[in-house]
């Protein structure tokens, strides 16, 4: 059978997935909301992920060189472009600046507890020295394994490693004589050739590399996939195929689980020179902060440049929220979330002991250094124990004003908790840090609460 009729066919049998989708409060469908039943994840473990809560992305591959949408510009694509992406492509792929300890640095600072790196993409590209497929890192003119240096580099940082893979494998489908599609069932023999050849890529990766702790499973089929990792480490956390997801959005609501929402630095997964629209870094954290508040984690992705090194534009994000992160991790780390998930401008998580809730203070980025302002706190009680202060302050010295004290202090009235604070820490010189604030309320409890 030639392609052209094995494609027909292939799209006469696909089926499309349904999955069965809970509400939300107003009663309207949750798109984000998968309720998934092949979840063996272990709930500690899940616990334990959810803990870290803030984790970097990568999407990078031979096709990079382009500065093009990863993977996808093969659907639909001619077959002169099928065989110089599969065969030339490769030939001048050389990430020769590539330094995975200088990227970790970043990541470090930046206040990730994982990182997930794409081991391979839906093209087919494996970023590995795998025995399962010529079109991998070692048939180019780089031709070291790029997975190796850069899991080594994380475990270095004391990072927990997260591997990327994608089931649709383009280049396999095409080697086998069909259509490149994502769209497609395929007769048992060829199932089980597909299966076999998944399965066998997992297996290279989970015996090759260490300890894998995080799994994202990105296409079908994944029922091969979940079920080799689950049998060779029991204890890897595999989220997308397993838990919710969302990509470049936050939900309306949280859950009280385990999800992740993915987003890109750009409007790009990977690196994209041209015609991109990057977020700041004052949206970054107000990502974070609002994924934190609903009990979510943030995924954030980044694209390396095909020479090896991470972008300036990109550097410059990431080392704001460094800055950010650096002062207001205690925020991020081991929260979950209080009794409403904001009030306006005003979004909270508590520790996961209950002892303390956060409060962001966002919305307000010409706040000066040394002056002070009000906030009334409605869904907060103190108690007779109760203490305040700003994260990263010591609420006793400004560096200029000797005059007043930029204690942070609180009042129980009728209209609820009021919070009087002073942004007094020297961040930048022009006196103006456009980031959110964070104070520490401890011993503190809902209003609903007798």
């Amino acid at each position: 059978m030639n392609k052209k009729n094995v494609f027909i066919l292939s799209l006469l049998l696909a089926i499309p997935v349904v999955v069965c989708q809970a509400q939300d409060t107003a009663g309207m469908v949750d798109p984000n909301n998968i309720k998934f039943e092949k979840n063996l994840n272990k709930p500690e473990r899940e616990e334990w992920l959810r803990d870290l809560g803030f984790g970097l992305f990568i999407h990078w591959a031979h096709d990079s060189q382009l500065g093009i949408v990863i993977s996808h510009s093969l659907v639909g694509a001619s077959e002169d472009y099928c065989q110089r992406y599969f065969n030339e492509l490769p030939q001048t792929f050389d990430p020769y600046k590539f330094d995975p300890r200088e990227w970790m640095k970043i990541a470090k600072l930046m206040g990730v507890g994982y990182v997930v790196f794409t081991t391979k993409h839906h093209s087919g590209f494996c970023m590995w020295d795998t025995k399962t497929t010529s079109f991998n890192i070692m048939n180019t003119p780089y031709k070291k394994d790029i997975l190796r240096e850069l899991t080594d580099a994380i475990r270095e940082a004391v990072l927990a490693v997260g591997y990327y893979f994608s089931p649709d494998d383009f280049k396999f489908l095409y080697d086998n004589g069909i259509f490149i599609n994502r769209r497609l069932t395929f007769e048992n023999a060829f199932y089980n050739k597909y299966s076999d050849f998944l399965k066998s890529q997992i297996k290279e990766l989970y015996t090759n590399y260490g300890k894998i702790d995080i799994l994202f499973i990105d296409g079908q089929p994944a029922d091969p996939v979940r079920t080799a990792a689950w049998e060779v480490d029991p204890d890897v956390v595999i989220t997308r195929g397993v838990i919710n997801t969302p990509e470049q959005n936050i939900p309306r609501t949280g859950w009280d689980e385990l999800w992740e929402s993915c987003f890109t630095m750009g409007n790009q997964w990977q690196y994209k020179p041209t015609n991109d629209e990057l977020k700041s870094g004052t949206r970054v954290i107000e990502m974070l902060i609002e994924t934190r508040a609903k009990g979510g984690n943030l995924l954030l992705n980044i694209g390396p440049h095909p020479d090896g090194y991470i972008p300036i534009e990109q550097e410059e994000r990431m080392r704001e929220v460094a800055a950010w992160m650096f002062i207001n991790q205690e925020s991020i780390y081991n929260v979950r979330p209080w009794v409403t998930t904001n009030e306006d401008n005003l979004w909270f998580t508590k520790s996961k002991d209950g002892k303390a809730v956060y409060v962001y203070i966002t919305g307000i980025p010409d706040w000066r250094r040394d002056t002070r302002r009000e906030f009334i706190l409605k869904s907060v009680r103190a108690t007779a124990n109760t203490k305040a202060s700003v994260l990263g302050q010591n609420d006793l010295v400004s560096e200029y004003n000797a005059k007043e004290v930029p204690d942070t202090r609180f009042e129980q009235t009728p209209e609820g908790l009021k919070i009087s604070c002073v942004r007094a820490q020297r961040i930048y010189n022009n006196n103006r840090w456009p980031n959110p604030i964070v104070l520490k309320l401890e011993n503190v409890v809902p209003v609903t609460d007798n």
